[in-house]
C-alpha cells in the first residue's frame, strides 16, 4: 500500500512541545476558509465596486477572474514550493501575501489597483492552499482521525464558498464593498500569529531545486487557459479572443509535459498520474467542481434576478445548503469506514444529481421551500459526502515527498473544473435566455444549467464507480 502523507523530516517543535492536534487542524482550516471564501465573497459587492471605482463591465469580470486565474495558475508551483522549502514557511508566505493584498484591495482608489490586488491575492492563495492540506495530513495520524480531519478541511472549504454570498451581502449592506476585502486583514493577522506560534515546520524535499522551466510553463499554461475560459462568456467559444488563449494554453501545457518527461527533478513527476488513486480522484474532483461551483452562482442569480431577493436575503436563503455541505463532509468519514471511500463518493454524487435534477424544474414563481431550500440541501449534502473521500483518495495515492504537489493538484483540479464549468454553463444559460432579462427567460437559462450539471455529475458517478480504487485499495497504484 502506498503510504499516506507524512512529514519525512522530523518536525521542529518549539520548547513548549507539540501543540494540540485540534489547534493545528483549526489553523490549517482557517487558511483554507479564507482562500475559498474570496472566490465568491466579492460577487454581491460588484455593483458597489463599479459605482465606487467607475469600473466597466469588463473590469467587473476581472475583479473575479484576476483572483481565479492567479489562484489556478500558480497552484502546482505553490504545492511544490511547500515540499522543497517547508510547508509552514509557505503557509506564512502565502497568508502574508493574501492579507497584504486584501488590505491593498480594500484601500484601492482606482480600478487597476483593485485588479492588481486581486491578482496578488490569488497568488497568495495558490501558495497557501496546498500547505493547508499537507500540514493537516502530516500532523494527524493515519486512520480514522485523519479521515475526520480531512472531512473538516473539506467542510470548511465548501463552507467558505457557500458563506461568500451571505458574508459579502452583510458587509456591503452594513458597511461598504471595501469590507469584503478588509475583513481578511484582522482574520489573516490572527491566523498568521497562530501559525507562527503553533505550527511545526516540515518538508519532504530532498535538496532538489525548484523546476523553474516546468513551473513557468505550467503556470503560464494554466493561467492562459483560464484566461481563455474567462473570455467565453463575453466573446463566445468561437471568437479569436477565446480561441487564441485556449490553444496557446494547451500548447504550453503540452510543452510542460515534454519538459517534465526529460528533466531529472520535475515539478510534477508524470509517474504520479499512473497512480490510480491520484489520477482517478483528480478527474472526479474536476468533474464535481465543474458542476458544484455553478450551483452557488446560479442559485444566487435565481434568488435575486428572478425571485427578487436582496443580497442579504439571497445569502440567508442558502444557509441551509451551507449547513448541509458541512454535515455531509463531517459524516462522510463514518460511512467511509463501513462502506469504503469509493462507495461514499459515488453515493454522495448521486444525492447531488437528485438535487440538480430537482433544481432544473425551477419556475419563475417558485416557492422558497421547493425552489431553493430542499434541492439546495440535496446538492450540497451530496457535495459534502463526495468531497471528503475524493480528497482522501487523491492524497493517499502519493509518496510523502510529493505531498504538497498532490495537494496542489487537488485544488487545481477543483478550481479549474469550476472555472471551465462556470464558463460553459453561463454560455448555455445565456444562449437559452436569448438576451432576454425577463424572469421567465432567465429561469429557463438557469434551469438548463442545472440539467447539464446533473448530467455531468451522473457521468462523474459512473466514472468514480469504475475507476476509483475499490474498498481496501486506497493508496494503491
Amino acid at each position: 500500500m502506498t503510504p499516506m502523507l507524512e512529514a519525512v523530516d522530523a518536525p521542529r517543535l518549539s520548547r513548549r512541545g507539540a501543540p494540540p492536534t485540534w489547534l493545528v487542524v483549526a489553523i490549517a482550516c482557517a487558511g483554507q476558509f479564507l482562500v475559498v471564501l474570496d472566490i465568491s465573497v466579492v460577487n454581491v459587492a460588484l455593483p458597489s465596486m463599479r459605482t465606487g471605482l467607475g469600473l466597466s463591465e469588463q473590469g467587473l469580470q476581472w475583479v473575479v477572474n484576476a483572483y481565479a486565474i492567479a489562484f489556478a495558475g500558480f497552484m502546482l508551483l505553490g504545492g511544490r514550493a511547500g515540499d522543497l522549502y517547508g510547508r509552514k514557511r509557505m503557509f506564512l508566505v502565502g497568508l502574508g501575501l493574501f492579507t497584504l493584498a486584501s488590505l491593498g484591495g480594500g484601500l484601492a482608489q482606482d480600478g487597476w489597483q483593485l485588479l492588481l490586488a486581486r491578482a496578488v491575492q490569488g497568488l497568495g492563495a495558490a501558495v497557501l492552499a496546498p500547505s493547508t492540506l499537507t500540514i493537516l495530513t502530516a500532523s494527524v495520524p493515519e486512520g480514522a482521525a485523519r479521515a475526520r480531519a480531512i472531512g473538516t478541511w473539506s467542510a470548511v472549504g465548501a463552507g467558505g464558498g457557500a458563506a461568500g454570498g451571505l458574508v459579502g451581502g452583510v458587509l456591503v449592506d452594513a458597511l461598504s464593498w471595501r469590507w469584503v476585502l478588509l475583513i481578511n486583514v484582522p482574520v489573516g493577522a490572527v491566523v498568521l500569529a497562530g501559525a507562527v506560534l503553533y505550527l511545526a515546520e516540515g518538508r519532504a524535499g530532498d535538496g532538489r531545486r525548484l523546476d523553474l522551466p516546468g513551473a513557468l510553463l505550467v503556470t503560464a499554461g494554466l493561467a492562459t487557459l483560464a484566461y481563455g475560459i474567462s473570455q467565453t462568456e463575453a466573446a463566445g467559444w468561437t471568437a479569436t479572443a477565446t480561441l487564441v488563449p485556449l490553444l496557446t494554453g494547451l500548447v504550453l501545457l503540452a510543452l510542460f509535459l515534454v519538459v517534465e518527461a526529460r528533466t531529472q527533478a520535475p515539478l510534477m513527476p508524470l509517474g504520479l498520474l499512473r497512480l490510480r488513486a491520484v489520477s482517478s480522484a483528480n478527474v472526479a474532483m474536476f468533474l464535481s467542481g465543474s458542476a458544484m461551483f455553478c450551483m452557488w452562482f446560479f442559485m444566487t442569480l435565481y434568488a435575486q434576478n428572478v425571485l427578487g431577493y436582496s443580497p442579504v436575503e439571497a445569502g440567508l436563503a442558502l444557509v441551509p445548503s451551507s449547513l448541509a455541505v458541512v454535515l455531509g463532509s463531517k459524516i462522510a468519514p463514518r460511512f467511509m469506514r463501513s462502506l469504503g471511500a469509493r462507495t461514499v463518493a459515488v453515493l454522495g454524487t448521486l444525492v447531488a444529481v437528485a438535487g440538480f435534477a430537482w433544481q432544473s424544474t425551477m419556475r419563475a414563481d417558485g416557492a422558497y421551500l421547493t425552489a431553493i431550500m430542499l434541492p439546495g440541501v440535496l446538492m450540497m449534502l451530496g457535495a459534502g459526502l463526495a468531497g471528503t473521500p475524493l480528497a482522501a483518495l487523491a492524497t493517499s495515492g502519493a509518496p510523502p515527498q510529493e505531498a504538497g504537489l498532490v495537494s496542489g493538484l487537488v485544488n487545481t483540479s477543483r478550481t479549474m473544473g469550476g472555472s471551465l464549468g462556470l464558463a460553459v454553463m453561463s454560455t448555455l444559460a445565456a444562449a437559452r435566455s436569448a438576451g432576454s432579462a425577463t424572469p421567465g427567460a432567465l429561469t429557463e437559462g438557469y434551469a438548463l444549467a442545472f440539467r447539464v450539471g446533473a448530467v455531468v455529475l451522473g457521468v462523474g458517478a459512473l466514472l468514480m464507480w469504475v475507476w476509483l480504487p475499490r474498498r481496501g485499495a486506497v493508496g494503491a497504484g
